[in-house]
């Protein structure tokens, strides 16, 4: 129960692009155009520029714009999935099954032999990977990674 009401309060919380990022996350508007924003207005604006180009997702694919993953040991397209898809991941984690993280498994490669094995890490680790409400996408990121050098079978999927 507490891990649904967790997810739940995942589900309505503010998730902030990658923290390193600043408030208004990567992108364009951060990395040219306002790129010395201090003030909120500023944030603000880098925000919606970076909202309204799309230039986010071809940021953290290609590592441009201020939106490099350092030491990536999964596929580019993982990161960026797990920002795009943080709370339903959180949620479906919790109940150790469902698309999002068939998904995410399949986007990582997990054989279908290991699948299960996956699906079970990630619920027996969701007080690890989604620690709080306040987690961000780069720090369940960094959990799933840690969560998956440790099991022999998930290890091999890391690259």
């Amino acid at each position: 129960m507490k891990k649904i009401i967790l997810s739940a309060m995942l589900a309505t919380a503010s998730v902030s692009s990658f923290a390193a990022y600043g408030p208004a996350g990567c992108g364009l508007g951060t990395a040219v155009v306002f790129q010395h924003a201090d003030e909120w207005h500023e944030h603000v604006l880098a925000a919606t520029t970076n909202g309204t180009s799309g230039n986010q997702t071809f940021g953290m694919t290609s590592g441009t714009l201020g939106c490099d993953v350092p030491d990536a040991p999964l596929a580019g397209g993982v990161a960026l999935f797990i920002e795009d898809n943080l709370e339903p991941l959180a949620v479906d984690s919790a109940k150790g099954e469902g698309e999002t993280l068939n998904a995410l498994a399949e986007l990582i490669g997990v054989d279908a032999a290991d699948k299960a094995q996956f699906n079970q890490e990630m619920q027996s680790n969701f007080d690890v990977i989604f620690a709080s409400a306040n987690v961000t996408s780069q720090t369940a990121y960094q959990d799933i990674v840690k969560v998956m050098e440790k099991s022999p079978e998930l290890a091999k999927y890391l690259g």
